[in-house]
């Protein structure tokens, strides 16, 4: 058995893998369309507190959970507002849930607006071609596994609360959402090897 990462990498295996066949992505991060990918911005040595960028970085990221409404849609959001000029982000779930208002919530407390977020599934995808998918449940962990059967596709498992099983007052569920939403920011900054610029 190989070594695994704290997040189930194989440090061996090359993350940026690139299938020719992919389908090229517009500069609004939509599939479909015939803009590249977003090539990997060069450091800035001046820059305070950045480090260079790591050659190994993937350069494009499905986050899944199982309806796409809480854990994969805060990923996917954190991931665009702090990396989203280096890397593609999308998500997706094995089912297609509801909008969650808790989830609005979490997000707007650090600036990010998540009101035009629609769930969708793995089949809504346009474009399947992606680095590494990151999933936050054992469904979507098991669907993630099925969808890239045949791809060049790095799968990974961040086991994630479900906050919509938290019961009690607005505020205890609130921060619950807020713990999710803290600790994935800190496995992405992780994942990609260095802290955003910007401050929560």
């Amino acid at each position: 058995m190989q070594d695994h990462d704290d997040f189930g990498f194989i440090p061996s295996k090359i993350m940026n893998v690139i299938d020719t066949k992919c389908q090229e992505r517009d500069a609004g991060g939509k599939p479909g369309s015939t803009f590249p990918r977003p090539a990997l911005a060069a450091p800035d040595a001046g820059a305070a507190g950045m480090k260079p960028a790591v050659k190994n970085r993937p350069q494009s990221v499905l986050f899944a959970c199982t309806r796409n409404t809480v854990r994969s849609p805060m990923a996917e959001a954190l991931g665009r507002h702090f990396f989203g000029k280096e890397i593609y982000f999308a998500s997706a779930g094995v089912k297609r849930g509801q909008s969650d208002g808790f989830t609005i919530a979490a997000m707007e407390e650090i600036g990010i607006d998540l009101t035009k977020h629609r769930p969708h599934t793995f089949e809504d995808l346009e474009d399947a071609c992606f680095d590494v998918i990151v999933t936050l449940s054992p469904e979507a962990h098991h669907k993630a596994l099925e969808f890239t059967r045949t791809l060049a596709t790095e799968v990974v498992y961040w086991p994630t609360l479900d906050p919509t099983a938290i019961e009690g007052s607005r505020e205890r569920i609130l921060d619950a959402y807020r713990g999710v939403r803290d600790g994935l920011l800190e496995r992405i900054e992780r994942l990609l090897a260095y802290k955003p610029m910007g401050n929560l």
